[in-house]
């Protein structure tokens, strides 16, 4: 029986696990967040039947397909599903909620297990999200954590989110920290994950709250802030943060500790900046990340890189956020004055 999504599926629906029998690359660029990958064609034997579909005869690749979608239906129901008891319900989904998914329910239903199906597949679920980030406003007011690099930013959303506020943490969904020294080494999720991940966040906001957010640009590393979020965003008013930059430059060394444990890491993300700085200054910095001198480094891109390249659009500002230091201790204060600076409904 298909099941329709009306809203983005969250834990209210009446099923006990979401299934994605798609292949695993296809899982692997987006998928319904929470959803297991039990796939009823693997990547190679997906791209075998669908050649022999186009090139050679329908039918024979329907026969080749249906019997390797039983095939490794039996696998998953003798191994990841073989603790599932009789009232176990399961909502399963492919690409557009045709035979790969109608196949396995199927199966599933003969069972007897109460299985039903996503009605269009993923695609029905990815125009959700389109339209929560595409063709809807934001719900809820933001208001701009701002400051220069190494202020804490990331951190002080942390913090808030501690005091009961409304908090997404854009560099964590995207999974880059913002900046050419920003990205993680196991990469971003793709633009669709990002925007699942995101959309998700945007679904389960309180429109009577306002919702803290860094300031960004409109990309972070490779992805790019959907339209109705950035046009929020840019019109947002800001809470600035304003710390020395000494302490900025400390707060760095402890927060990249993948670049000051990896030495080539650290050298190809300096070498990244050749463009923008003459030699001997690039030469320069690649010394003192030989040497170890850290904070000294980080002082210096703050300065000569980072802080000339800042620029504060013309918004709303709600007031400044002074700190000496960057410790938790300072940040969780900072986050006290930010909900202040917010108003009385920023907290639950």
């Amino acid at each position: 029986m298909p099941y329709t999504l009306t809203t983005l599926p969250d834990a209210s629906l009446p099923f006990d696990d979401i299934i994605d029998v798609r292949a695993p690359a296809e899982f692997a660029v987006d998928h319904i967040p929470g959803a297991i990958n039990l796939p009823v064609l693997s990547d190679a034997e997906r791209a075998r039947v669908g050649t022999v579909y186009v090139r050679q005869d329908r039918f024979l690749a329907r026969k080749i397909g249906a019997a390797l979608v039983a095939r490794n239906s039996a696998t998953h129901i003798e191994g990841p599903l073989a603790d599932r008891d009789g009232g176990w319900r399961p909502l399963v989904y492919c690409w557009r909620g045709g035979q790969r998914s109608g196949s396995f329910a199927s199966i599933l239903a003969q069972i007897g297990w109460r299985v039903e199906v996503i009605e269009g597949g993923y695609r029905s679920y990815r125009r959700l999200v389109s339209a929560t980030l595409y063709d809807t406003p934001m719900p809820a007011q933001p208001i701009l954590i701002d400051g220069g690099t190494g202020t804490g930013k990331t951190q002080l959303l942390d913090h808030l989110a501690r005091l009961g506020a409304q908090v997404i943490d854009l560099e964590g969904l995207a999974n880059h920290r913002g900046s050419n020294f920003g990205g993680w080494p196991d990469g971003q999720p793709s633009q669709k994950m990002f925007e699942s991940r995101l959309a998700q966040a945007v679904a389960r906001l309180d429109p009577s709250r306002p919702v803290y957010l860094e300031a960004e640009s409109n990309a972070i590393g490779a992805l790019r802030l959907p339209p109705s979020l950035w046009s929020a965003m840019t019109a947002a008013p800001v809470v600035r943060m304003d710390v020395p930059v000494a302490a900025r430059a400390r707060f760095l060394t402890t927060t990249y500790p993948d670049l000051t444990q990896d030495g080539a890491l650290l050298a190809r993300r300096i070498d990244a900046l050749r463009p923008y700085h003459p030699k001997d200054r690039i030469e320069a910095w690649h010394a003192l990340a030989r040497l170890g001198n850290y904070a000294e480094l980080a002082e210096d891109l703050i300065t000569d890189h980072y802080d000339p390249r800042y620029r504060n659009p013309e918004r709303a500002v709600l007031g400044t956020v002074s700190l000496r230091d960057l410790t938790d201790t300072h940040l969780a204060r900072a986050a006290e004055r930010v909900l202040d600076l917010g108003g009385p409904s920023a907290v639950s």
